[in-house]
């Protein structure tokens, strides 16, 4: 587990997009495991202007997302399909047919979560997972439990998982209850994990990830036991780390 600290969220975008960029550069028919919410909202943006710049290509790489709510159709403007759309997608060159994101408005969501880990298998499993953090440390909508969940799975979303992310929501009341998640093992087993966060409020859970013990009341801290983990951070949010754990950009 690698612990970088950058002077600000952009600076912490900057150096993720590289090592994105790396990654399809190494490997143009890269398996990218993508995020959603703020936190990668620069990196995807630092990503489009390399694309634009004719120094990235994703041609040939296929995507899979962490997670989407239930209930929502891909058009809905609050889906996590339109927001990786409007973000990233429309604006490089990635195929259609190589975009994977589990259906929200699926009739059976347990079939849909079985053909949804089937796919990745059958894809060869995910080259770089990227990774946000909830306040609660949650990664995708892995909430806080008395187990891991392993596959791809229907979430009860918890009341701060809920709040936090009302802020995206005209109408608060609005935000879905339930999600479809990737399961911890499916992340864990993705060969490179990449895991920002920027800002006091999520200083908490990183600090509960990267120094507390491994337990699924911490969703995030599964990440000790991978064998490739960068995480990047801004200043605001390493500041309850210990500075020998830290590398400082």
């Amino acid at each position: 587990m690698r612990i970088i600290v950058t002077k600000s969220y952009e600076e912490m975008s900057k150096m993720a997009a590289r090592i994105f960029a790396g990654q399809l550069y190494v490997k143009p028919a890269s398996v990218l495991g993508l995020a959603t919410g703020s936190t990668p909202l620069g990196l995807y943006k630092e990503l489009i202007a390399l694309y634009q710049s004719s120094r990235l290509d994703f041609s040939e790489a296929v995507s899979f997302n962490l997670d989407e709510y239930i209930g929502l159709k891909r058009e809905d403007v609050q889906s996590y399909h339109y927001f990786m759309k409007e973000n990233l997608f429309s604006k490089v060159n990635i195929r259609p047919e190589n975009i994977y994101i589990p259906r929200g408005d699926a009739p059976d969501i347990q079939r849909e979560c079985q053909l949804y880990d089937s796919l990745i298998a059958q894809k060869g499993g995910i080259d770089l997972q990227v990774l946000g953090i909830g306040r609660n440390a949650h990664i995708g909508f892995n909430e806080p439990d008395d187990k891991f969940e392993v596959k791809t799975h229907k979430v009860c979303l918890k009341e701060e998982t809920i709040k936090a992310n009302a802020r995206f929501f005209a109408n608060p009341a609005a935000v879905p209850h339930y999600a479809i998640s990737m399961g911890i093992k499916t992340i864990m087993q993705a060969k490179k994990i990449l895991l920002l966060a920027n800002g006091k409020a999520k200083a908490e859970a990183i600090y509960e990830t990267v120094c507390g013990g491994v337990c699924p009341s911490v969703p995030a801290s599964i990440l000790q036991l991978h064998c490739d983990v960068d995480i990047i951070l801004d200043e605001a949010a390493a500041s309850l780390l210990p500075n020998d754990l830290c590398k400082f950009n």
